[in-house]
């Protein structure tokens, strides 16, 4: 008789893309989110506590190499959670902090990490209010771990989901997209085509609270971070009655991150971005908000690149030479490690 083949964990189930989605659907869904706040699976679930709104999110970064152009592990783990609180509607205030630590790290990068923790932490004004350090044998975890989650206190009127999505509203990005997936391939490729690419591994905080100002037309926000725009506008799409065009010639790309990625024959809608944040909004309030992001650092490069039509369930490009093309939810992982 012959054996059942065992089903196991593949690496791109941990990617952003269809077998992430599967997974979580599958295996995650069927257990934890048939009601409560993770139905839906929200960046951060939304909870209520006496009169107060809070929002709670928790993330994980096994980013290799620890530090790279334009920041470290460190950073990441905080940009990470404040960003998720942050598109979920909620200004950021508290974030735990679990290391494992593989024997034999350096101390002194070790220090580097944790500076580099309370610099971004300090910067956003999020206080570390508990958390947890594990040290691990040789080769049980490549070198650091870091969990953090975090909690923030809602933000009055700003109510967001992908139900609130009508025809006509539009797509805002805050900036380039793709930098900070393509500084990590090319510091771990050792790529020397340019040296100006860095990561875009930043806090969207100011960002979400500069669009609340118009809370009653911003539909959905989220940093696209693993499988890049294109898992997050497709997932958007998916089972809806209405679609979303995106314009090639307004989505912003670094020249630096456009020239490792075709390097590496990789489309930068799939690419993971840490400091950046979609935004669906109506028509009406577009230009404010976008003037709003631009006046901000972290918002200079934004654009609005699309709009809500009838294509229902699809994310259509019309490209650069007048064609139009499927944009696909990446299949597995092809940026592994990366956050």
């Amino acid at each position: 008789m012959k054996m059942k083949k065992t089903e196991r964990i593949l690496l791109g189930h941990g990617g952003g893309g269809k077998l992430s989605r599967n997974l979580i659907d599958n295996e995650i869904v069927t257990r934890f989110a048939t009601d409560g706040p993770l139905v839906g699976l929200p960046d951060g679930a939304s909870l209520q506590i006496g009169s107060e709104n809070l929002v709670f999110s928790t993330d994980s970064f096994v980013v290799s190499p620890l530090e790279f152009p334009g920041g470290d592990i460190g950073r990441l783990a905080v940009h990470g959670t404040v960003n998720d609180v942050s598109v979920s509607g909620a200004k950021p205030l508290w974030l735990s902090l679990a290391l494992i630590i593989e024997e034999g790290l350096e101390i002194s990068v070790l220090r580097r990490i944790l500076d580099s923790i309370k610099e971004a932490s300090d910067e956003i004004g999020v206080k570390i209010v508990t958390g947890d350090t594990k040290v691990v044998a040789r080769g049980q975890c490549d070198r650091l771990f870091i969990n953090t989650a975090g909690i923030g206190k809602k933000i009055p009127n700003l109510n967001t989901g992908v139900n609130r999505i009508k025809h006509g509203d539009v797509v805002l990005t805050s900036g380039t997209l793709g930098d900070h997936g393509m500084a990590i391939m090319a510091a771990r490729e050792k790529l020397t085509l340019n040296n100006k690419l860095l990561s875009d591994t930043g806090s969207v905080h100011r960002l979400v609270a500069a669009a609340a100002k118009w809370a009653e037309g911003v539909k959905f926000m989220r940093d696209p971070t693993r499988g890049g725009i294109a898992s997050v506008l497709g997932e958007i799409v998916e089972n809806e009655s209405f679609g979303i065009v995106l314009k090639e010639e307004k989505i912003p790309y670094n020249p630096d991150a456009r020239a490792v990625a075709e390097v590496l024959g990789i489309d930068l809608m799939h690419v993971a971005c840490e400091g950046r944040m979609l935004l669906v909004c109506s028509s009406d309030i577009a230009e404010n908000v976008l003037s709003a992001w631009k006046a901000l650092p972290e918002g200079a490069g934004a654009e609005i690149i699309g709009k809500v039509t009838n294509d229902k369930g699809r994310v259509i490009l019309e490209t650069l030479i007048g064609g139009r093309r499927m944009v696909d939810i990446p299949q597995g992982e092809l940026l592994p490690r990366i956050c």
